[in-house]
């Protein structure tokens, strides 16, 4: 058996760098011709994470939102409209079955340029058949994004079914549980590694998604060979994010939940499925932009340690390790658990 690593088990090199200011660093990415991105994150399609608010705060931030799916089609194109009143650009989630065909054509005419096939399973018959579909039916200009997948051959499956972008991650969401259900997975970080060769083979886009904590674990993906990551709980109960604030004794929370959670089933459709993901509270964050705006710059001071102005230097210069459990230990903030 081989071994999969995730985003604690390594750490980057510090490498000489020249650069005097970070102002000097451009930590752009691009998905293609035209949706070039000052800042290479995008938020999850999920309910308790991105409508029109997110959408709208990302894409005025350089970033970009995907809202999700799990409403009406009215419902939907009726947020991405919303959204397109204050921006260019905005990313929409459709699934492969049922209505997905009419909600994307829907979703394309009310102004969408990137539509994420949004499943569990990206390696499947469906997403095959739906990304031929929608390739036909489709303009060109339109981005397809498609996932998830763990594999270098899932990734090169996609991309020769259509997909111009691919998320990668299978059971690594905060709120995932994917591989204690089903026993299934490789690491976030590890899947990055095995399909970022396929991604330079194909020239399409590769998405991190899932098992993301911090700017930090963002630098390792981009590194490893990611052009974005995508993130859902780093952004969580922040005032973007849809639903009311609950007071409580303890504090203000919102809710956050994965979309395979029964309580997400449930009210998406009426009936539980699967039970792959769980529903909980997380603490009130506040400002959107506050947490963006951190996470950008960490993202600039690890480009900076490794001497690299763009991602494309990044990516040529990183030079990873496999650190101990205690080095990972020594990596955290560790004087509150010294005895």
């Amino acid at each position: 058996m081989r071994v999969g690593l995730s985003f604690d088990d390594v750490l980057l090199e510090p490498r000489y760098s020249e650069i005097k200011s970070r102002s000097e660093i451009d930590i752009g990415s691009s998905l293609g011709e035209g949706l070039k991105f000052e800042v290479p994150i995008i938020t999850a399609p999920m309910d308790t994470v991105t409508e029109t608010s997110m959408a709208v705060c990302m894409g005025m931030n350089g970033a970009l939102g995907v809202i999700h799916r799990y409403n009406s089609i009215q419902e939907q194109t009726s947020l991405v409209r919303k959204s397109m009143s204050n921006l260019v650009k905005v990313g929409a989630a459709i699934g492969v079955q049922g209505d997905y065909l009419e909600r994307a054509v829907e979703l394309v005419e009310s102004g969408v340029s990137v539509l994420c096939l949004d499943v569990a399973h990206g390696h499947h018959v469906l997403v095959k058949d739906a990304l031929k579909e929608l390739s036909k039916r489709l303009p060109s200009r339109i981005h397809l994004m498609a996932g998830n997948v763990a594999t270098k051959d899932a990734f090169y499956d996609l991309a020769d079914w259509g997909a111009n972008s691919v998320r990668v991650g299978i059971g690594g969401g905060s709120i995932c549980s994917t591989r204690i259900q089903t026993g299934h997975g490789v690491p976030t970080l590890q899947s990055v590694f095995d399909c970022a060769g396929a991604a330079d083979d194909t020239d399409v886009r590769l998405i991190a998604d899932g098992g993301i904590k911090n700017s930090g674990d963002m630098v390792k993906a981009l590194a490893a060979g990611a052009d974005f990551v995508m993130a859902g709980s780093l952004f969580s109960g922040t005032k973007d994010t849809p639903g009311n604030i609950i007071e409580t004794t303890n504090g203000k929370y919102k809710v956050y939940r994965g979309m395979a959670s029964k309580e997400a089933q449930r009210d998406w459709k009426g009936s539980v499925s699967s039970r792959e993901g769980i529903s909980t509270h997380v603490r009130y964050k506040g400002s959107t932009e506050n947490v963006l705006e951190e996470l950008v710059v960490g993202i600039r001071s690890g480009f900076s340690y490794s001497g690299a102005r763009n991602l494309l230097e990044l990516q040529s210069r990183s030079e990873f390790l496999q650190q101990t459990g205690a080095g990972s230990k020594e990596s955290q903030t560790h004087i509150l658990t010294v005895k």
